[in-house]
């Protein structure tokens, strides 16, 4: 048995900024509303006219992490890429990566599953390392949501939390089982499915249904906010919880939690129920918006690259979204 590590980090961000004061040209909002309830105060668009997509961010993410950990594009042995909002209804970003980055001819899954879609991605790719079925793995997140949202007042409670971005990392094989990845916890509850849900186009709900109908918006994301939080304050801690004690830790143990950027009233509460400092949780969502299946990696990404991660630290991911799904990760680092 091996244990999985990860050896480079890497990130992509359109270069625009969408302020809060840009969004209330949009919408009836402002500043202080928007602040008041996420914690958010500008998010990054992909710019019209600009060739990013999901994929095209993935990659560049990915360009950075081999590159961060010595390796070449040959080294890589797998792709698992996590989005919401892939390039195509199919194929899905994955094998885009492969051809963009000119790979060999390497195996490549899509990860489905929202908000918490890196922490999956992650867990799947660690149980292929430690099986001894590859050795290095290249693990995305990306999304591109901004050309998706409804930029009107009616959609401004979904619209202003979300933003685009992407990043990667390489996982690699660790013959010391004491440090890198030390265990995963994924969890579902289908139930809620409503409460967070883009419910079409899908193959029940087709494109020309849609366009017979000015009033179907089921192509717009939408989210019941107070039922999401309620839930999420309680899976967040469930699962940070579970992780801790299978591996024998308390929560002073840990080093740096990177929870998922979904709020940062969620944050802030999580980090108080575990008696955190500031200098144990890391948080960039006033920067960049919900990323999604990006957060976590745009933020462990960021931790790392100003010194808050160090060899040795225990570090946290945590992830809760739409489905209902959530998870955990504990590294040790």
């Amino acid at each position: 048995m091996y244990n999985s590590k990860i050896i480079g980090l890497g990130k992509y961000l359109p270069e625009h900024v969408v302020t809060n004061d840009d969004l209330s040209q949009m919408m009836d909002t402002n500043d202080e509303w928007i602040q008041e309830r996420t914690g958010i105060k500008e998010r990054r668009w992909i710019k019209e006219g600009t060739d990013d997509t999901s994929a095209v961010m993935g990659a560049k993410a990915s360009r950075m992490a081999i590159d961060r950990a010595g390796l070449t594009k040959d080294d890589i042995d797998f792709i698992v890429f996590a989005t919401m909002t892939p390039d195509y209804y199919f194929p899905g970003c994955g094998v885009q990566i492969q051809d963009m980055l000119d790979m060999k001819n390497i195996g490549a899954i899509d990860i489905r599953n929202q908000c918490s879609g890196f922490v999956y991605a992650i867990s799947v790719a660690d149980q292929f390392i430690k099986t001894g079925m590859y050795k290095n793995i290249l693990v995305v997140g990306s999304e591109y949501h901004s050309n998706g949202l409804d930029k009107s007042t009616r959609g401004r409670g979904v619209t202003v939390i979300f933003g685009d971005g992407a990043g990667a990392c390489v996982l690699s094989r660790e013959e010391d089982t004491t440090k890198g990845i030390l265990s995963t916890h994924l969890h579902s509850e289908g139930k809620y499915a409503d409460k967070l849900i883009v419910e079409a186009p899908s193959i029940k709900h087709w494109v020309p249904e849609i366009m017979e109908s000015k009033e179907d918006l089921s192509y717009f994301p939408y989210m019941d906010g107070t039922f999401v939080f309620k839930h999420a304050v309680v899976r967040f801690s469930e699962v940070i919880i579970e992780g801790l004690m299978k591996n024998g830790l308390q929560k002073e143990d840990i080093d740096m939690l990177i929870p998922h950027q979904a709020n940062l009233r969620i944050a802030q509460f999580i980090q108080k129920k575990f008696g955190l400092s500031n200098d144990q949780v890391f948080n960039n969502i006033m920067k960049y918006g919900n990323t999604t299946a990006a957060s976590v990696i745009i933020a462990l990404t960021e931790a790392w690259e100003q010194g808050k991660i160090n060899e040795g630290d225990n570090v946290v991911l945590a992830a809760f979204g739409s489905g209902f799904t959530w998870g955990s990760v504990i590294i040790k680092w």
